[in-house]
Formats: C-alpha cells, structure tokens, sequence
C-alpha cells in the first residue's frame, strides 16, 4: 500500500475522532440541557445520560485508535505481525460492546418509556448495526491476517 493512501486514512481516522470529540463535549450536553428544560420531570436524567453517553464513546475512540496504529503498522511494513492482529482484535471487541451496548439501551427505551420512540429506535438500529458491521469486517481480517501470517511463518521455515 501506498504512503499516500494510508496518510489519507490517517487523516480520515484523525478528523471521525475530532468529529466524535466535538460531539462529546459541545452538543451532548447542550442535548441533555434542553431534554432537561422541556421535561423537567425527568431532568434528573440530564447527569446519567451524560455519563452513559460518555462511557459509550470510549469504545469508538479505542476502536479509533487502535485503527490508527494498524495504519502505522502498515506503513512500517509491519502489516503482517502479531500487532496487526491485536489491533483488529481489539476493533472486533469495541465494535461487539458498542453493539452489545446501544442494543441494551434500545431495550430499556422499548421497555421504560411510553412516548413515542420510533425515532431513537431507528438511529440505535442503524448505529448497532454499523458497529456490528465494523466488528464482524474486523473479525474476518484478523482470521485471514492470522492465516497469512501462519503461512508466511510456514514457508520460512521450509526454506
């Protein structure tokens, strides 16, 4: 792979998290004030949908991450190694607690809130999904990137 092409991905790497990042601290708390203000029966909720939704980011920043120093690998030729597979293992498993969380979240709107919710429930259908995507691509590379790394160790040693 071209130098170019992985400092490109980088770059979109760096500018999801900054994105992420401005989300996390200019518009969730604004969204948590003004459900407060326009519900205030429930504006206790404000501080624990804070700090779930915060909680819930660390997994995409890791997932982040450790996308970035799998680029890096790539870049010093270091694709096909044992880090390349822990950094895809470790994608797989943020992408399954993403999931595993917005889906969870899903069920306790399902359950607790009789309002009218088919807005929330579309957006964690696509977002569990779209992580779920993430952590089965991730999974199948780790297989094959372990495959191959099994068959380049098999065939240095035979010759």
């Amino acid at each position: 792979m071209k130098r170019g092409s992985t400092l490109f991905l980088k770059g979109v790497v760096v500018l999801i998290g900054m994105a992420a990042l401005a989300v996390c601290i200019f518009m969730l708390p604004d969204i948590a004030r003004r459900d407060a203000e326009a519900h205030p029966e429930t504006s206790y909720l404000q501080y624990p949908f804070l700090a779930g939704a915060y909680v819930l980011s660390l997994p995409l920043f890791i997932s982040l991450y450790q996308a970035f120093k799998l680029l890096s690998y790539i870049d010093q030729n270091k694709a096909f190694s044992d880090l390349s597979v822990r950094a895809l293992r470790h994608i797989k498993y943020s992408g399954i607690l993403l999931s595993s969380v917005i889906a969870a979240g899903m069920l306790f709107i399902i359950i607790f809130i009789d309002d009218d919710v088919a807005g929330i429930i579309g957006l964690g259908i696509m977002c569990t999904f779209a992580s779920a995507v993430i952590a089965i691509f991730a999974a199948l590379l780790q297989r094959l990137l372990r495959d191959a790394i099994a068959i380049k160790s098999e065939n240095d040693l035979t010759v």
